[in-house]
Formats: C-alpha cells, structure tokens, sequence
C-alpha cells in the first residue's frame, strides 16, 4: 500500500498513523499491511505530487446520505489483513510507541503506548479501560459518511471493507480531536496542528484517487489552498 510522503510540510514527530473505536483481545502477528487488489483503480504511483493527483479527482456535489450506516464498510476493525489482530490494534502498534501489550495475545492487544498525537502535537500517554480508551482513537482520515456521499456507494461490498480498513485511511490521534471532526472533508475541518496538514490533505487525495471517489468544489479549493503552501508535497 502507498504511504503519503511528508517531506514537505509533517512536522516533529508526526507519524503517518490511524485512529477509532474499541476492539476484542483477538491473538496478534506483525501490523496491517493493505488488503491487496481490493482498490478499484491503481493507486498514485510512489512520489506523485498530490497537487497533480488533485487535479485528476472529479469535482462533483455531495450525493445523499441515504442508506449510510457503519455497516455498509464491514465488520468495524475487522482483521482483513489475516494476521490475527484487529484493525485498531494494528494501527495502535504501527503508531503508538513505549508499548505494553496484553500477554497471552501474541503481541497483539494494546494495554498502553505513547503518541505524539498529529492533529494536535499533543502528548498523549494511551491506557486501555473502559473509560481511558478514547483518549486515543482511529481517524479515518476520509471519513466513511464522507465516501459515501461522495462515491462510496458505486464499490462492492469488498473494496468498502478494504476501504474502511486501509492503513493509508487511518490514523491514531488525539479522540477529541477526532470527535470534532466527525465526517467532515477538508473544506469544514483540518488539523489544529497547522505542521501536519499538508500530509493530511495529500493523504487525503490519495486515498480518494486510490478509491475512485471524488470531491466537491469546496473540498477541491480547501485542498489546493493547504497545498499552495507545499507545492512538492508527494
């Protein structure tokens, strides 16, 4: 899978990392590589410059909502990748560091970690519990009301549990700034943390080129304005 580069614009310590709900203490192996051949269409090739890869994605209005729910991306942080741990955890071993992981789980569960959170260059020290684990959430970077609205709703069943799941779509960040955010594009929200958001608008064209999705006008200008500042960024 494409990892958007951010030599242009991520800031100290920025990780290129997802974010989200709870998850099940299933068993472990290595982090979450992308589904394969589950994108409808190729992806940017390595190195492309988001400006261009903009420039490529249709420009059209935002089609209803109807038919939403969660459901319609698959089984929430389900283990696409076959390794035995779920997608949260995945994305919390990719992005968290100092980790403590839950023994008898092959390395898998989560218990505590570290992020340098990118949306809002927090510090944030993650504690799996009932009440501490939304200190830490998977973002998807484009949210999932979002696709759909704006494409989603052409792919099958597979390339939207792919979509949903992705490692380039998610990051673990700060949970109330995720909470703000909600479904909205870049035309109604970007990352407080003014360093990180040319990696998370490139990251953004990527993973809606790579889906075949399309943006509106709106989005369009908000994505080139953040751009204008980091004309290389790939």
């Amino acid at each position: 899978m494409l990892l958007v580069s951010a030599t242009a614009c991520a800031g100290p310590g920025t990780a290129l990392s997802p974010a989200g709900g709870g998850s099940g203490d299933s068993a472990a192996g290595p982090p979450a590589t992308a589904a394969s051949g589950n994108a409808p269409h190729s992806q940017p090739a390595s190195g492309s410059k988001a400006l261009g890869v903009l420039a490529t994605l249709p420009v059209k209005g935002r089609a209803p909502k109807t038919g939403y729910s969660r459901d319609q991306f698959g089984q929430a942080w389900a283990d696409v990748d076959r390794n035995g741990c779920d997608t949260r955890n995945d994305m919390l071993r990719r992005d968290l560091t100092s980790l403590a992981v839950k023994p008898g789980t092959r390395d898998c569960v989560v218990l505590s970690g570290f992020l340098n959170d990118p949306y809002t260059a927090a510090a944030i020290n993650f504690q799996r519990g009932s009440s501490t684990s939304t200190a830490v959430q998977i973002d998807h970077v484009v949210a999932l009301s979002d696709a759909w609205q704006k494409g989603a709703q052409q792919l099958s069943p597979a390339q939207r549990t792919a979509f949903a799941n992705d490692p380039l779509n998610l990051l673990a960040v700060d949970g109330p700034a995720n909470q703000q955010k909600s479904d909205g594009d870049a035309a109604t929200w970007l990352p407080p943390n003014r360093s990180f958001r040319c990696e998370y608008v490139a990251r953004q064209i990527s993973v809606k080129s790579s889906y075949s999705l399309w943006v509106t006008q709106a989005e369009h200008d908000a994505m080139a304005r953040v751009l204008g500042d980091c004309p290389g960024a790939t």
